[in-house]
């Protein structure tokens, strides 16, 4: 699976199918594994990741009943991933429903964090070809005409910054974050405005990066998580209010 590798690698010694599966979900999701990828060999992968033949064909079996994942036999044959280009906003609109204020705070305390520190050292450590995959990515964001596009162009500008300190467990949080929080931003409800201003937010932080600027680079990123606990918070209470009008 390449450089991604290690975003999902290894679990922790025994570990359970259903945090392999959460992973590997994560990984699919944020498109951090192509469509059409063919899964390395059960055996190969299993000790990549640091489990067992049989956790690792337990969590592929879930994967493929949610249609993440399709498996094909002979001799071109393997597992693939089958990742669907617009996510159903169903599941997500019901989370960010169900999700009390305090709760989405604290979910951004933490990727405030996560995000700010990332970006501070990306500004001191990032290579010339990472400041231009960020930059690319702020122009595909720009360009993006779906919510799959939008949430992909989003989440993997976060992991890039992270993959840019060159800190695997920092670039591993920042993965899971955003596969805790980019569904629930990327609503139909979420305005043009806000989209527009979220991209150039983007755009500020990875200006910050490329001029080597911790100090700016976090500050930006900071304010970027702040500005999106308040733009879930107003998607929060438009979900409340539309379920309390249709009650």
């Amino acid at each position: 699976m390449g450089e991604r590798a290690a975003l999902i690698a290894p679990l922790n010694s025994g570990g359970r199918a259903d945090e392999l599966t959460a992973r590997l979900t994560e990984a699919i999701q944020l498109g951090l594994v192509a469509n059409g990828h063919r899964l390395p060999p059960e055996r190969e992968f299993a000790e990549q990741l640091g489990v067992s033949p049989m956790t690792l064909r337990d969590a592929i079996a879930v994967l493929r009943d949610r249609g993440l994942v399709e498996t094909k036999r002979g001799r071109n044959g393997g597992t693939f991933v089958t990742r669907s280009i617009e996510p159903d906003e169903t599941p997500d609109r019901a989370r960010l429903a169900g999700l009390p204020v305090s709760a989405l705070r604290d979910i951004c305390d933490e990727q405030r964090a996560i995000t700010s520190l990332a970006a501070r050292l990306a500004a001191e450590r990032a290579s010339d070809s990472s400041v231009t995959k960020l930059l690319a990515l702020v122009d595909r964001m720009d360009s993006a005409a779906t919510r799959g596009a939008c949430m992909r162009a989003d989440s993997r500008f976060h992991i890039e910054v992270a993959i840019a300190t060159r800190s695997e467990r920092l670039t591993r949080r920042e993965v899971s974050l955003q596969a805790e929080t980019v569904g629930l931003l990327w609503l139909s409800e979420l305005d043009e405005a806000e989209a527009v201003a979220i991209v150039e937010e983007h755009r500020e932080i990875a200006g910050a990066i490329a001029e080597q600027n911790p100090t700016r680079a976090q500050a930006v990123a900071e304010n970027h998580v702040l500005q999106n606990l308040r733009r879930l918070a107003g998607l929060h209470l438009k979900l409340v209010e539309g379920e309390e009008d249709r009650s």
